[in-house]
């Protein structure tokens, strides 16, 4: 596989997660490029979030993204081919208070890649709702939702853990209406 400017966030996630796991680095994927891989596109977000759950130091890391084509800017990893970029928060693995995170693996292009199941994603998404009011990432939580099965009473469960049990209700009341309309085909890529 080579990055083109053609390269879905899908395929720059699988091209990075197996040179990391290549190099014997555990690392999950999360946060907004879940969110697109899950919402079927309808979500689009120009990074990928890994959380390293292996120790590695800085000039490690490096020499892997390096060796696939990434230099590192900053505090993320840009390549020449492609818009997305990769960065590197630090862990624990967590969603809100939550950090009992449990990945699960899913084939990208043939690579297995550890990632946020998709009701972690949809509350990860919800965390930035429930704790900073952000809209978008609300709509964000419905498209992965409308997409794809979640456990709405684990959701509902940790939400009430979080102090939010009424912007939950919001979040279901959105999600109902969006589950009545009809999906429109689209032209994004995953």
């Amino acid at each position: 596989m080579k990055l083109t400017s053609r390269s879905s966030l899908a395929e720059v996630a699988a091209y990075v997660a197996k040179a990391l796991a290549r190099a014997k680095i555990r690392a999950v994927l999360t946060g907004g490029a879940c969110a697109t891989i899950y919402s079927k596109g309808e979500y689009q977000s120009l990074d990928l979030d890994f959380v390293l759950q292996s120790a590695i130091s800085p000039e490690q890391l490096d020499a892997v993204m390096e060796s696939i084509g990434f230099r590192a800017t900053g505090n993320r990893y840009e390549h020449p081919h492609t818009p997305f970029f990769v960065e590197f928060p630090a862990g624990p693995l967590g969603i809100g208070a939550d950090i009992d995170i449990r990945p699960v693996f899913t084939r990208i292009k043939g690579v297995g890649v550890r990632v946020l199941s998709a009701t972690d994603s949809c509350r990860d998404r919800l965390a930035a709702f429930y704790h900073w009011n952000d809209r978008q990432s609300l709509i964000t939580a419905v498209q992965v939702a409308k997409h794809r099965k979640v456990n709405l009473n684990a959701i509902r469960a940790w939400s009430g853990r979080e102090n939010a049990s009424d912007k939950f209700m919001e979040f279901l009341g959105i999600l109902r209406q969006a589950q009545k309309k009809p999906s429109r085909p689209g032209k994004r890529r995953v």
